[in-house]
């Protein structure tokens, strides 16, 4: 159960609050869409950065809600504390608006994100979003009460002390300025403001120590006065609400030197008013500033009033002085430990049911411890074996002390090199057999079973037979034998090395050759006195063959030096040869666009087919969805820096 709440997150206020969610819409989304966009991907940028604001500001206002204290899950001291100090009614009116307030940006943001679905285009999909953020910080900026209320609940649960119901604890109270305070500061740490007026305290204090091992709670309570619980403020209050439902030792303080600025009359009044709080407690009625007056030195009448007031086995009273430390130490020991078994016996009491049966958590307890008894009502005599009874305390100075292993280790050379016989302790029938070696078993099988005991007289004849077969020549041919079968393989090898040299030559030569020509150019111009002396070596007549081929060869060079003579010739006829070279050399010069084109007719044709033909190529190629270009030039503040203090609208 939490007893404190200084880990509730601060509350932001609207403005802050409106930031944050923005902000991080801002970063978390892309934000760049265009006209160009098919419709569905627009309305989808738009439908997720809706989404994202209204899952944000849930997120937020959960976050607020979850961190306070549910007042039906806490202690009921801690939430009768929350309501007097803050009124629980405000402190649930505060969480109920911004629960409701989560519920409409919830209902915002299904309304817009339904118009979305059937927005036309990208300016009327930027306007719904628009109309959807600001509904959203329209409803954040309602809750700017609640907020600031819920920050400053925060901020003083943080300033609260740590509390806890459970533990073992000393309740201090009493009228204002009769020394709670400074008691709780002789008895604890806690740094309690001590002044020489009344109502110095004004909430709660706090302070811890340990008695036998155990951890202890004092906690100092505001002044109370006797007037009626309605008439009580704020102060008094929390005292009466630390009384009322805190399990603890009650500590009483009066002051019967009527320093404090109240009769002791009135004391015993407020003791009376308040008796009902301390019903199933123990409460000790304290008396302070004995070094002034003690309740000895009373008048008869105050006297048979207080003494009214103590009951023994339920008000005890007990005496001291924080200005002399008389009697601090034993009002608090007194107290702890009349707490201490109240706490144990409440235990006890609470694993017992009304017939006195044992059960609960003493039940368990008890069923778990058994008490073994002899059977047939036999007794046995306690035995004490006479080696215990005679067993003297060791004594390293005694020569006739036993040994003990350190002083055989000593004894032996010392550690690391004397080593303990760990089998001297066996437990055998025979204790020669302490040092015997295990038997091995393998494959289920003991191998001792298998081992020659005459193998080590049959090894040494083994070998003594080897070296005298050795000495007399008996292993020389095989020897021979052996040598010749090594040079048979050293041969062998040498071939088979050699081969494979040849192959790996061969493969290089066929790698190189590979991108090569298979006849070299210069093999293939021969001259013609060359091929007419090897004709006429075969026996074939070539006096035609070279008439021929030097014939053509005047004819081309003819031509070839009367071209420029016969261009200006008009007059001149022309041959069907020259014709035919005439028209090679213009379709050599011809344009690449009318090669392979009869007449102009169909060149135009073709020309209107290429166009027809592009069109749909053209029509296709227009900018859409996947087309990343961007035809102007990028807005610069968009794609780089830190955004300034302008406009937002992009969003």
């Amino acid at each position: 159960m939490k007893t404190t709440w200084k880990e509730i997150a601060p509350v932001p206020t609207t403005q802050e609050f409106i930031d944050i969610v923005l902000s991080r819409t801002q970063r978390r989304l892309p934000t760049q869409i265009r006209a160009g966009f098919k419709i569905s991907r627009i309305r989808a940028f738009y439908t997720r950065k809706v989404k994202f604001t209204q899952e944000t500001f849930s997120e937020k206002l959960s976050a607020i809600l979850d961190g306070f204290p549910r007042l039906q899950d806490i202690h009921p001291f801690h939430k009768d504390l929350l309501n007097t100090l803050y009124d629980a009614d405000h402190f649930r009116i505060a969480l109920g608006q911004l629960s409701t307030a989560k519920h409409l940006i919830e209902t915002i943001s299904r309304d817009y994100v339904r118009l979305l679905k059937y927005a036309q285009s990208l300016f009327q999909c930027k306007q719904l979003k628009r109309a959807a953020l600001g509904r959203m910080a329209t409803v954040c900026k309602r809750m700017k009460d609640p907020l600031v209320y819920l920050e400053q609940v925060r901020q003083h649960l943080g300033r609260l002390p740590s509390i806890d119901p459970n533990t073992r604890t000393l309740l201090i109270c009493g009228y204002p300025n009769v020394g709670k305070s400074s008691f709780l500061r002789s008895i604890t740490r806690a740094d309690v403001e001590v002044q020489p007026y009344a109502f110095t305290t004004k909430s709660l204090f706090v302070g811890h120590f340990d008695y036998k091992y155990l951890r202890f709670q004092a906690i100092d309570t505001p002044g109370i006065l006797d007037h009626p619980l309605e008439e009580m403020n704020t102060i008094e209050m929390q005292s009466i609400t630390a009384i009322a439902h805190l399990r603890s030792a009650i500590l009483y303080f009066m002051d019967l030197s009527e320093q404090c600025g109240y009769p002791v009359e009135a004391q015993i009044q407020l003791f009376n008013s308040i008796k009902p709080l301390f019903a199933n407690k123990l409460v000790f009625i304290v008396i302070n500033k004995i070094d002034v007056v003690r309740p000895e030195d009373l008048d008869t009448e105050t006297r048979a009033k207080l003494d009214a007031l103590i009951k023994p086995g339920e008000v005890e009273m007990l005496q001291l002085s924080c200005t002399t430390s008389e009697g601090v130490t034993e009002v608090k020991n007194a107290a702890c430990e009349r707490l201490i078994a109240e706490r144990v016996a409440s235990k006890l009491k609470a694993g017992a049911n009304n017939n006195g049966v044992v059960g609960g958590r003493l039940g368990d307890v008890l069923a778990r411890i058994h008490v073994a008894q002899p059977m047939g009502g036999v007794i046995r005599e306690t035995f004490i074996p006479d080696t215990i009874k005679n067993l003297q305390r060791y004594d390293k100075n005694d020569p006739m002390r036993p040994r003990l292993a350190r002083d055989i280790e000593e004894a032996n050379g010392g550690a690391g090199v004397f080593n303990v016989n760990l089998k001297d302790q066996y437990l055998l029938e025979n204790d020669e057999w302490k040092n015997d070696k295990v038997p091995e078993v393998f494959n289920g099988m003991n191998v001792a079973d298998f081992v020659d005991p005459d193998i080590e007289a049959k090894l040494a004849a083994l070998e003594e037979e080897e070296e005298r077969l050795e000495a007399d020549g008996f292993y020389a041919s095989d020897e021979s034998m052996e040598a010749s079968e090594d040079e048979d393989i050293r041969n062998k090898a040498e071939q088979i090395r050699e081969k494979r040299q040849l192959i790996r030559n061969e493969n290089k030569m066929r790698k190189s050759l590979k991108n090569r020509a298979v006849m070299p150019r210069s093999a293939l111009r021969k001259k013609l006195s060359t091929m007419e002396d090897k004709l006429d070596e075969l026996g074939f007549d070539t006096t035609k063959i070279i008439a021929r081929v030097r014939s053509q060869s005047r004819g081309r060079t003819a031509i070839r030096s009367n071209e420029l003579q016969d261009e200006m010739d008009v007059d001149k006829p022309v041959s069907k040869r020259e014709a035919l070279f005439a028209a090679a050399r213009a379709r050599s010069q011809s344009s690449r666009r009318v090669d392979g084109i009869t007449s102009m007719t169909a060149r135009s044709k073709a020309e209107r087919l290429a166009k027809l033909s592009q069109k749909k190529m053209n029509r296709n190629a227009r900018q859409g969805e996947a087309d990343r270009h961007v035809a102007e030039t990028m807005p610069k503040h968009l794609f780089s820096g830190k955004r300034g203090m302008g406009k937002t609208q992009r969003r």
